[in-house]
């Protein structure tokens, strides 16, 4: 099983080019960072982890930036996001940013993507959160569009251009995987849909019979299988070799937003941990 390491990178914290150069030393598989443009003094949408909102949450770096940088920094590190709140994102802008990233590391990039909780931050990027998955699922349609036409076009109820052309291409074929986010009673068909994979919270629930349903339904449709990330596993080894036995294919590990010397040396714990499991 795959481990890597999520973490809000923000100017407080270590500097999330010198994360990426410690996790890649430490033998760790990927680095993956999460995504608020801003977040809306008006709290009145509750953070699903608990009543108070994590002051990371309003000092997050862009995580294209992030990622570019830490791309250049590292050789065999994957980077991805974890999430892309693709309801607030133009999508053939966001289509050539996820494209340049893909080629600036090589095809080190892993496309996580979600509907987001905020309703306000939604709202002030003009989305209405009642409709949200239906625009989640024509960006990423879009988007896949541009990365695998010479012209594309797309023409749905939320996103419509006529034919484009886009480049650079992603250097992995035919796109990076498209990693859905969610622990929902509609994530799976998400995931069937337009995924590459799914990337469930292990915080929120259904892990487990979420899975085989994932499975129960690969079968019906007589596809092959689809992989799972578990998005803030828990650093135990039971735990972990619980997620092996279930056929989890990654693990991400959270690490707080704190300055190096506080966690350089979690690293170090972590990896002797992701160690019994590469």
């Amino acid at each position: 099983m795959k481990i890597g390491v999520y973490m809000f990178p923000t100017e407080y914290a270590i500097n999330v080019v010198e994360l990426g150069r410690a996790l890649e030393e430490r033998g760790f598989e990927s680095l993956f960072v999460p995504e608020h443009t801003h977040i809306p003094t008006s709290r009145r949408s509750p953070w699903p982890g608990g009543r108070e909102l994590p002051e990371e949450y309003k000092h997050t770096l862009d995580p294209f930036v992030a990622l570019a940088a830490v791309a250049t920094a590292t050789s065999r590190l994957l980077v991805g996001t974890g999430i892309c709140l693709v309801v607030e994102r133009d999508p053939i802008v966001t289509a050539k940013e996820v494209a340049t990233l893909d080629l600036l590391s090589g095809g080190r990039f892993l496309f996580g993507i979600g509907g987001g909780w905020n309703r306000e931050e939604m709202q002030n990027h003009g989305t209405d959160a009642r409709t949200r998955f239906r625009l989640m699922r024509e960006r990423v349609l879009a988007m896949k569009a541009m990365w695998t036409q010479e012209t594309a076009e797309y023409h749905g109820d939320f996103v419509d251009f006529d034919p484009l052309w886009s480049w650079p291409k992603p250097v992995q074929q035919p796109h990076p995987p498209v990693l859905v986010g969610g622990n929902g009673p509609g994530v799976l068909d998400r995931v069937l849909e337009y995924g590459d994979g799914w990337m469930p919270n292990a915080s929120r629930g259904r892990v487990r019979e979420g899975m085989a349903e994932l499975q129960r339904r690969v079968s019906e449709q007589g596809r092959g299988s689809i992989p799972v990330s578990i998005f803030g596993a828990r650093p135990e080894a039971q735990t972990l070799d619980d997620y092996v036995a279930m056929g989890v294919e990654r693990c991400l590990l959270a690490v707080p937003p704190a300055p190096a010397d506080e966690v350089l040396p979690l690293l170090d714990r972590l990896a002797e941990l992701a160690a019994k499991f590469a």
